[in-house]
């Protein structure tokens, strides 16, 4: 490749990281800074690099689009997708679409969770190959030499404790998955939220409760405390196969922690104080502790209950 080619696509990932000036975009490249502006003068006038009014650089708006013309001219995204969205209503999870390509694998479809809690990723973006589940089963159905090629080359990152920690480990995985034709993660990138969950230790009914309480209290909104706390819990119920007479205590205790400590950013609080026609300080010691006994009592009966019902 040409050294000018070179040092000029060499600027695009420095300024994906953020806008950069001339000295920052210079030192990157280990040239001089007449070179660098040559460089980012050529490419602003192909629209990959914008200058800002403050002299700093940042992508511009050309390669976006070329970047969007070439993400939808890939077939296999049309011919997949229908296929993501009914996955994704069976489980409700975020569902990913990937392809292998130049040692890496791009994710370059998705659909969303429909839960609040969800996995974090971005269409275009490389994923931890060494680690990711989907990057396993695109290596897996490489050919013996070049998943072994590949394998030696890669760095291992111990991004937690159980990410692969060398090649030998990670050839074993992959030759694992081509036998059984599926793979997991188990928190080789990020600990799962199912796993802090029952790290924590402690039973669903009173997690549900405490999340439903903390959301309460920092939003004063019961509907939000209600419908986010459900999305949250709600994998943990349906991974522990409970009876729906649980699933309403659940629902129960959710509901109790949901008007816990109404105060000062609760609508109802304001409303209750100009009804009755009380000062805001008589309105936490009345209204406030009723609301929190309230509270309390309904979680006490629904914890009780959940002992003799599974």
């Amino acid at each position: 490749m040409s050294q000018t080619v070179d040092r000029a696509l060499s600027i695009l990932p420095l300024l994906a990281e953020g806008p950069a000036d001339l000295g920052q975009v210079a030192d990157r490249l280990g040239v001089h800074k007449s070179t660098a502006l040559r460089l980012l003068r050529t490419l602003h006038e192909h629209g990959l690099v914008y200058r800002q009014s403050d002299q700093r650089y940042r992508l511009g708006a050309r390669l976006f689009a070329l970047a969007q013309e070439a993400m939808e001219n890939l077939d296999i995204r049309e011919i997949a997708h229908p296929h993501l969205v009914r996955l994704n209503e069976q489980c409700g999870h975020t569902v990913h679409l990937a392809v292998y390509e130049e040692n890496e694998v791009l994710y370059i479809d998705k659909v969303e969770s429909r839960y609040p809690v969800r996995m974090y990723s971005r269409i275009g973006k490389p994923v931890a190959i060494t680690v990711a589940a989907v990057a396993k089963l695109l290596l897996a159905d490489l050919p013996e030499p070049e998943r072994r090629a590949l394998a030696q080359q890669l760095d291992y990152p111990l991004y937690t404790a159980r990410s692969t920690p060398h090649a030998e480990a990670f050839l074993k995985e992959l030759a694992t998955v081509r036998e059984q034709g599926w793979a997991t993660d188990l928190g080789g990138h990020e600990e799962s939220i199912n796993c802090m969950f029952h790290d924590v230790g402690l039973p669903v009914i009173v997690l549900s409760y405490l999340i439903s309480v903390v959301l309460r209290v920092a939003q004063g909104s019961a509907t939000v405390a209600i419908v986010t706390t459900a999305g949250i819990v709600a994998p943990l119920l349906s991974e522990g196969h409970h009876s729906q007479a649980f699933v309403a205590l659940v629902i129960m205790a959710i509901s109790a922690g949901s008007i816990f400590a109404s105060h000062v950013n609760d609508g109802g609080f304001w409303m209750v104080a100009k009804y009755f026609g009380i000062s805001e300080r008589d309105t936490l010691r009345t209204w406030t502790v009723l609301e929190s006994v309230l509270s309390l009592a309904g979680f006490v009966v629904a914890a009780v209950v959940s002992v003799f019902v599974s």
